[in-house]
């Protein structure tokens, strides 16, 4: 369990692989941590692999190995963060300020034991309490632990946030300040939606449903960590001064604007087991069987037919999890009857978040109207309090965004 220890005026920074991709990028974020510790604070710094290393030993592995073991994968991964917190010691170090750099296991953090997407257990204080009192800049490296029996991990890509809210959450930190190549979180995406612009903050609760409907900014657990634990977190730019987003607790105002912003998921597979028999247990003793091959499920819808006897039950996924959801529908496929196993990889979704839906009415009607309107068929709808989510066809993802977006004007400058 997470303990909060409460230091005064600490404060945890993480820099982001682009943040990090050259020795000039390095000694930049260097500068950073040593000017939050001469106003004051105690820092922990959490760095990710250094520029596309993490892709690169991917491909690298891809070219050894069709099917490389996930024990192995998680081996070679985590040398890329181990490489980034050297390099940052060492420049913290050459401007004269004392720093110390922590893999996962030096640090003590505990995860399970599911390779490549473990989640984080617990947290040791002590090594990480002893070098700040001694005062160090701690450089710990993102996105990796160890299991209870010392087997290396890792949380998933992207979760070097994770790490640094996990950190910022166990010590009380005052704030969690995330460096990365923008300046903080969009509208949408605009790589794909050119006008979308800039938020000054957005909740706990949107950015969490922004993060999981795809937006790739900050990593969905990371946010819960900050939820739980009232930690604001800060999304700005590792190039300048300029303020960036605030991701905060709920403020009275934020209800004011009905969609805060709209996403889209991309690298998405939805898939359908025919011929279900319609019998009390039967979706409980299918979802255990995905659950046990750690599978990450977006959205589930049932059909049920022949007079209430058969039924066909889908789940969407991310494209990464197919082959353990296809060994888990083989698993129950057999077992309980089921007529087949269809997969579909050729799915997108997009949704639209905001909290002002719990006090404004007609969202979802501008939503469907405008895709409507753009000839985009919705295959299937998912809603929650604050998101509504449409699964469309791939190919017609990134319009479909635009779309959205255009529906809620969120082009047009806001405050909350």
């Amino acid at each position: 369990m997470l303990a909060n220890m409460g230091f005064m005026g600490l404060i945890v920074q993480k820099f982001g692989g682009t943040s990090v991709a050259n020795a000039e990028k390095i000694h930049r974020a260097a500068r950073r941590a040593i000017r939050a510790k001469m106003d004051g604070h105690q820092v922990v710094l959490v760095v990710s692999a250094m520029g596309r290393t993490t892709d690169d030993l991917l491909r690298l592995a891809g070219e050894v190995s069709s099917h490389p073991p996930r024990r192995e994968m998680d081996m070679l991964l985590t040398t890329g963060e181990q490489i980034s917190i050297a390099l940052m010691a060492m420049a913290i170090n050459e401007a004269e300020h004392k720093a110390i750099s922590l893999t996962g296991s030096q640090l003590g953090l505990v995860t399970d034991s599911a390779h490549t997407k473990a989640r984080i257990q617990r947290i040791n204080q002590e090594r990480l309490m002893a070098e700040l009192n001694d005062g160090n800049i701690v450089i710990v490296a993102g996105f990796q632990g160890t299991d209870p029996a010392g087997e290396i991990t890792t949380l998933g890509r992207g979760a070097s946030d994770t790490t640094a809210a996990a950190l910022a959450s166990v010590l009380g930190a005052a704030i969690c300040e995330i460096y990365t190549d923008v300046d903080g979180i969009y509208t949408a995406d605009p790589r794909i939606v050119p006008g979308a612009s800039k938020m000054d903050q957005i909740s706990y609760d949107e950015m969490l449903e922004m993060a999981g409907a795809g937006a790739g900014v900050m990593h969905s657990r990371a946010i819960e960590f900050a939820k739980r634990y009232d930690v604001p977190i800060h999304v700005r730019s590792s190039l300048t001064d300029t303020a960036g987003t605030m991701i905060m607790a709920e403020t009275p105002g934020m209800e004011d604007i009905s969609v805060r912003g709209v996403t889209l998921k991309e690298d998405l597979a939805v898939v359908t087991l025919t011929g279900v028999p319609n019998r009390a247990g039967i979706a409980s003793e299918i979802f255990a069987e995905i659950a046990r091959h750690h599978v990450l499920i977006d959205d589930i819808s049932q059909t049920i037919y022949e007079d209430g006897r058969i039924a066909n039950i889908s789940f969407s996924t991310t494209t990464a999890y197919l082959p353990e959801a296809q060994l888990a529908c083989d698993a129950v496929e057999t077992k309980l009857g089921i007529a087949g196993v269809e997969i579909d990889e050729g799915a997108s979704k997009v949704s639209a978040v905001g909290v002002g839906m719990r006090s404004h009415c007609g969202v979802a009607a501008a939503l469907f109207e405008a895709l409507s309107a753009a000839g985009i068929n919705i295959e299937t709808i998912s809603t929650s309090e604050i998101v509504i989510g449409c699964i469309v066809r791939k190919e017609d993802g990134h319009r479909a965004l635009q779309v959205a977006h255009d529906a809620f004007d969120l082009g047009e400058p806001s405050s909350p």
